[in-house]
């Protein structure tokens, strides 16, 4: 049988603690990978910015792989959406069908996290965000599980949704500010999140104080573009994956060389490359989203739910009569 998890069920098996453990714990395997992480993409004629996205996904130690299949539609609400498939690595069983929208809003979300956590200087309690969707709502659910924050500044080029999200979060206990520009989230504080659908940079060098870091999520296909390439010239910068930095990320889009970057991130986790050199150094997450963090999570949450017995179990195939078979 195959298991259906969408949302709901999602959001019953699945808490930051435990995802933001298997995206740490991947992020490290992943160093090991004999192979590089491979995405096709494929523009939509029906509006502008939108994608179709194949994403198979492998992880040493997990007995499971997926293949994702997003659509990105700019304008939309969500503006993703799709399915991931969760496969038995041995026999290519179905063994669940899980909703894109969550998972990749949550594996982005809380890899962001972890990385903005790493690289934020250590007293730092305010967060400054640009672009108010899920994945920097998500990033910030989950820095507060790993950092004290108190404060938070927010932009959106839609007003109304960076009043929203404050809203939201000051239900918390956050405090919360609008401003009306990037420049002056980046100007009030050290550490940024930036999530947009950008294609022109939205911050450059002059915008930074000494010592501030920035995680770009929005810079994930070619051509995206949330920072000047002078600021990521100046500034230390990891990244997920070298290969695709390259192909469809940050470091492509500005010119860039491989060399460009000074780690990728499982090395920083691994402790094995300083999160930084220099208290005043700048320093830049811009990953572009690997396959395997969808298999990190949809491999937790269907464990979950097999043990929990969460979901609705369908059979695509019904097996052949004995003597029956097809061509």
């Amino acid at each position: 049988m195959t298991v259906l998890l969408g949302t709901d069920e999602l959001q019953q098996l699945l808490t930051p603690e435990v995802a933001i453990r298997a995206l740490r714990q991947g992020f490290v395997a992943a160093l090991s990978a004999q192979a590089s992480p491979q995405r096709v993409r494929q523009s939509l004629p029906s509006s502008p910015g939108s994608i179709a996205v194949l994403l198979p996904g492998l992880l040493t130690g997990i007995p499971a792989y997926t293949v994702k299949v997003n659509a990105k539609f700019p304008d939309a609400d969500p503006a993703i959406s799709g399915v991931v498939c969760l496969h038995d690595l041995r026999t290519g069983k179905l063994l669940a069908l899980l909703d894109s929208a969550f998972i990749t809003a949550w594996r982005t979300g809380l890899s962001a996290a972890l990385a903005t956590d790493l690289l934020s200087a250590a007293g730092t309690h305010t967060v400054g965000i640009i672009g108010a969707g899920a994945q920097a709502d998500m990033t910030l659910r989950g820095l507060t599980q790993l950092r004290t924050v108190k404060r938070v500044v927010i932009h959106d080029v839609a007003d109304e949704q960076a009043h929203r999200m404050a809203e939201i979060w000051q239900q918390s206990g956050l405090e919360c500010q609008v401003v009306g520009s990037a420049r002056e989230v980046a100007r009030n504080c050290d550490s940024i999140v930036t999530a947009t659908w950008s294609r022109h940079p939205l911050l450059h060098l002059s915008d930074f104080r000494p010592g501030s870091h920035v995680t770009s999520l929005g810079a994930d296909e070619p051509g995206k573009a949330e920072l000047d390439a002078q600021l990521l010239r100046h500034a230390r910068v990891i990244v997920d994956d070298l290969d695709l930095a390259m192909t469809s990320g940050a470091l492509g889009t500005a010119g860039l060389r491989r060399g460009d970057a000074a780690a990728v991130l499982g090395q920083i986790i691994e402790g094995t490359v300083p999160a930084r050199t220099d208290a005043e150094q700048v320093t830049v997450y811009t990953p572009v989203g690997l396959p395997w963090q969808d298999l990190a999570l949809c491999w937790a949450a269907y464990q979950t739910a097999a043990h929990h017995g969460v979901g609705v179990d369908f059979q695509f195939h019904h097996p052949h009569p004995k003597g029956e078979g097809s061509e």
